[in-house]
């Protein structure tokens, strides 16, 4: 196997998605102008996001572009990282990098195990001679192995998660705070004046950083419109009947009673289920991501709105920018960057707000990216 350009496939069922073994295999060679295929604009299109990426690339191409070998590690194939994966797949053959697009396809395989097999990987890149590593890290169990890819010379995006703590360069995806607030928000436009109570399906652990800062981010949204927030926290790891019951359980011992529920997880949409349960079918629901049944109970008008991530462009965003690092130098990118930067090392991929009457054209949005979630 060479050392740059291979199409390499890890242990425990790994495998690469979209190869992008370019035709470019001389480090340090001349490669022609990046010629970036337009993106259909639709009402869903995030312009800003859009714009961003092709003013990076007009800078790059003012430049001396040169070939590249990086690796974009996931922690799973499926469900919320297709979509990552396609978007990672397709930014490497537009830039005619070398690399792959990997993660485990075995969706059973238990945590520590995930999370060490993510360390070897990260290693392995280093050892394979990659320039740049986009990942999807467990959090800081990942991050002495992160770390010394950047010692090695590497430069280490991440996505989805983060590990702030290490050397990483920056971090790309949903400011978790402001998502759950977004969806807080987009519920309590449909509620009565308060008082009253607003369900939230979320997180009570900060040991979940993700989980519980989206989680805060809706209890801030709701307690400053005068509404009192109560939570009833998301069993990912128990049986749905168990979650199910526990929202019943909330709904009824509510005092002011509940006005409406917003769910901040892929898995909200339990909360229908919950409030069926107790006797509120009534209740105006706001779901988190676009889960297929998050989508029928849409379509039946039971969840009125759903907050989506932008999983496509987190994965699109990465190769660009690990790109921009190499070619143009981390400040100059960051500089491009800015108008998508939260701090000083977050770009924000923001969320889209999906009204349950849109679900078809949210959907067609989706297909003309290629990203159907």
């Amino acid at each position: 196997m060479t050392r740059i350009g291979r199409c390499w496939m890890a242990a425990f069922g790994l495998i690469m998605t979209t190869a992008a073994c370019g035709s470019s295999d001389t480090p340090g060679t001349e490669v022609p102008r990046i010629d970036r295929p337009p993106t259909p604009e639709n009402e869903f299109t995030p312009v800003l996001l859009e714009t961003t990426v092709d003013n990076l690339i007009a800078r790059v191409n003012e430049s001396t572009v040169e070939s590249m070998h990086m690796v974009i590690l996931l922690k799973n194939l499926g469900s919320f990282f297709t979509s990552i994966a396609t978007g990672a797949s397709r930014a490497m053959g537009e830039l005619d990098v070398t690399g792959n697009v990997l993660g485990p396809t075995d969706q059973v395989i238990d945590e520590v195990t995930s999370q060490e097999l993510l360390n070897q990987q990260i290693r392995q890149a280093v050892a394979d001679g990659a320039e740049g590593i986009g990942i999807s890290p467990y959090g800081d169990v990942n991050g002495a192995a992160m770390d010394e890819a950047v010692d090695n010379g590497a430069h280490v995006v991440t996505l989805d998660g983060d590990v702030s703590s290490s050397k990483r360069s920056l971090y790309v995806g949903t400011l978790n705070g402001s998502a759950g607030a977004e969806a807080a928000k987009t519920l309590l436009a449909m509620l009565p004046p308060p008082p009253g109570t607003v369900l939230i399906h979320g997180a009570s652990s900060a040991d979940w950083v993700d989980g519980y800062n989206r989680t805060e981010g809706a209890r801030n949204a709701i307690e400053e419109a005068g509404y009192t927030p109560l939570l009833s926290e998301a069993f990912y790891e128990l049986e749905e009947a168990f979650d199910v019951e526990w929202i019943r359980s909330r709904i009824a011992a509510a005092d002011p009673p509940v006005l409406g529920i917003v769910g901040v997880f892929d898995i909200s949409y339990r909360c229908v289920m919950g409030a069926d349960a107790a006797g509120r079918a009534d209740l105006p629901i706001v779901a988190f991501d676009f889960d297929p049944r998050t989508v029928e109970y849409m379509r039946q008008g039971r969840i009125k709105a759903t907050a989506v991530q932008r999983q496509y462009y987190q994965g699109y965003l990465v190769p660009y920018i690990l790109y921009g690092i190499k070619t143009l130098g981390l400040d100059a990118t960051k500089e491009i960057l800015a108008p998508l930067m939260d701090g000083g090392s977050t770009v924000s991929t923001g969320v889209d707000t999906v009204p349950s009457d849109k679900v078809d054209d949210y959907n067609a949005f989706l297909d003309t990216i290629g990203a159907i979630q």
